[in-house]
């Protein structure tokens, strides 16, 4: 093998052996952010309104929510004012969930997550069902950071398809 082919070579598996760790930081990652998807998800199921709001940053969270078409079609016929884009806050959430006798349990469905590390995206389907009874469905889209305490809930934008009534 000629010498530039050789050098060429050893800088690319260097390089390789170099970008390892990062990608293994990544899955690790990505396996923290799962923790916080089921650490949401039993906090909801369990009625752990301290647990669930400990998953969020204490300062500066959004919430937004989105009518669909359709949903803001069912929802005007119950009220002819509800506006399309409603804001939301993580207290009145954790409110229902602490304060709810029913059973809730959000289901997550094709989840996908981008993250460098600091900053993740986490965007899936969903379906909350209130006593086994589907309340509202559509996609939902989570902003993480990672801090000294770990990866914290930072914003959440939801669609809002309620059923049929």
């Amino acid at each position: 093998m000629p010498l530039p082919l050789r050098i060429a070579t050893a800088f690319l598996l260097v390089g390789v052996a170099v970008a390892q760790p990062a990608f293994a930081s990544a899955q690790e990652d990505t396996a923290d952010v799962d923790h916080l998807i089921a650490a949401y998800h039993r906090a909801v199921v369990d009625h752990d309104g301290s647990r669930l709001a400990a998953l969020f940053m204490p300062e500066g969270t959004a919430w937004f929510s989105a009518f669909t078409d359709a949903g803001l079609v069912r929802a005007r016929g119950r009220d002819p004012n509800v506006s399309k884009v409603r804001p939301g806050s993580v207290r009145a959430f954790v409110d229902l969930v602490t304060n709810s006798k029913d059973r809730l349990d959000p289901q997550h469905s094709d989840l996908r997550i981008m993250t460098d590390g600091t900053v993740a995206t986490v965007t899936f389907g969903f379906r909350f069902l209130i006593n086994g009874t589907v309340q509202n469905s559509g996609i939902e889209s989570w902003q993480l950071v990672k801090g000294a305490e770990g990866w914290r809930i930072v914003s959440i934008i939801y669609s809002s398809t309620p059923p049929l009534k």
